[in-house]
């Protein structure tokens, strides 16, 4: 009984252990890189995060799931690079109110510094939780419109008419913004139309989430998949793989750089600050 009892004490602090190095060892994998790439500053200027509204990871038409919403990381680091960079940062959602965060993306072993610091910061949590309805946003003030991904922007990014106008007027306004895209995100980019009625995005190089991560996640219930749908929409689609996905990571600058797209989750910070040195770089 006694061999037994010292068995299962042994078995319990290995697991303890394993438990405690997950995060290191999910980071070592590939799982949220830090960016250690050219950084810049931007003081004065302006800064709009959009994500999704949907919070339920269900089929198509039905209510009942799991809980999901925008990826944690997919807005924090963007927001906190614009914010650390001088910016501005203002956070908008299709509905406007509350957003919804998938709280998978918070879990300990996945939940990163940006993630960390946001829980801590009442400020940050303030803007999502009172976010500007898509319809009430005046684009002309941004010089970077960025948007979010994680499971729920399937469900509510392309479908949306108000988010492809604000692309477009985005893109056509005289601040000429960059606009950015990471994982789902992407999706928000798709519908969007040129002054000629064709498809803002066709030829442009891009990423998203690739069909494999979806595939290798086992969550192919969503309505949309990025990469099918920049594909679709005639994007020169560009990606990395690992030995399986969501620790690989990828960026793409779209030739006249005013589009930088992230692959997935592993891919925000270098998105964003990508598309500051962009900027700076204008000046």
């Amino acid at each position: 009984m006694k061999k037994l009892l010292t068995a299962a004490l042994a078995l319990s602090a290995l697991v303890g252990l394993l438990l405690l190095a997950l995060p290191t060892i999910l980071h070592k994998a590939g799982l949220h890189p830090e960016y250690n790439g050219a950084m810049a500053e931007l003081p004065g200027k302006r800064a709009l995060i959009i994500t999704t509204s949907h919070g339920v990871l269900a089929a198509p038409g039905q209510t009942d799931g799991p809980a999901t919403g925008v990826a944690a990381s997919e807005l924090t680091h963007p927001y906190y690079t614009f914010l650390d960079g001088g910016m501005t940062v203002d956070v908008a959602s299709i509905q406007g109110g509350d957003i919804p965060i998938d709280p998978q993306t918070l879990l300990f072993m996945v939940r990163s510094p940006e993630d960390e610091r946001y829980l801590d910061d009442s400020t940050a949590q303030a803007k999502v939780q009172n976010s500007i309805a898509i319809a009430d946003v005046i684009v002309e003030q941004y010089d970077i419109v960025f948007i979010a991904g994680g499971w729920g922007a399937a469900y509510d990014l392309a479908q949306s008419a108000d988010l492809a106008a604000l692309v477009s007027s985005a893109y056509y306004d005289e601040r000429a913004a960059v606009i950015g895209g990471v994982c789902h995100g992407v999706l928000g980019l798709v519908n969007a139309r040129d002054r000629d009625g064709e498809l803002l995005i066709a030829g442009r190089r891009m990423t998203g989430v690739t069909d494999k991560q979806i595939k290798e996640l086992g969550i192919e219930i969503t309505p949309l998949h990025p990469e099918t749908e920049l594909r679709k929409a005639g994007v020169i689609f560009e990606s990395q793989s690992a030995f399986i996905d969501v620790f690989a990571t990828h960026v793409a600058v779209d030739d006249e750089r005013r589009f930088v797209t992230g692959q997935n989750q592993n891919s925000g910070l270098e998105a964003a600050h990508t598309i500051m040195r962009i900027l700076s770089e204008r000046s």
